[in-house]
């Protein structure tokens, strides 16, 4: 009966730790991109170029490094409490995504389809997409860089 005890506690201990570390991920704040000083400044042209060259390199080099990217917009596209604005290699199809921070929703909105622009934001990283038959890039937390 002894050995159940310790076992039921050392269960209730972990399920509590998983869930204060699980709380603690949630609930993490992030800085401002808007206020953050860019790790990279490219062109939007070359850096898909970079991806198409060689995606794990450029992933490696990338991944979650704040990247302000210089470029003209091909599309945007409005949700409730989202905005997505694309860059896209019109000779191969290849795009960079961009998902405003909330409190950015408003430049993105603004934004036109052709304006140049100079976007910030954490690049999540760069894929192949099957469906689509071309690379993209994602980025998150983005803002309009000033």
């Amino acid at each position: 009966m002894k050995r159940y005890k310790k076992w039921i506690i050392g269960l209730v201990v972990l399920l509590l730790g998983g869930a204060g570390v699980i709380w603690y991920l949630f609930n993490l704040k992030y800085d401002d991109t808007a206020t953050v000083k860019a790790d990279y400044t490219v062109n939007a042209m070359d850096f898909i170029k970079e991806f198409k060259q060689d995606m794990a390199a450029a992933n490696k080099k990338y991944s979650e490094k704040i990247v302000t990217v210089n470029g003209t917009v091909s599309a945007i596209e409005m949700a409730d409490t989202t905005a997505n604005i694309k860059m896209t290699d019109t000779t191969n199809g290849a795009y960079i995504i961009f998902a405003f921070q909330q409190q950015h929703l408003a430049e993105a909105k603004a934004m036109k389809e052709g304006e140049q622009v100079s976007i910030k934001g954490s690049c999540s990283n760069g894929a192949f997409s099957d469906i689509l038959e071309t690379e993209y890039i994602t980025f998150k937390r983005c803002a309009v860089n000033k």
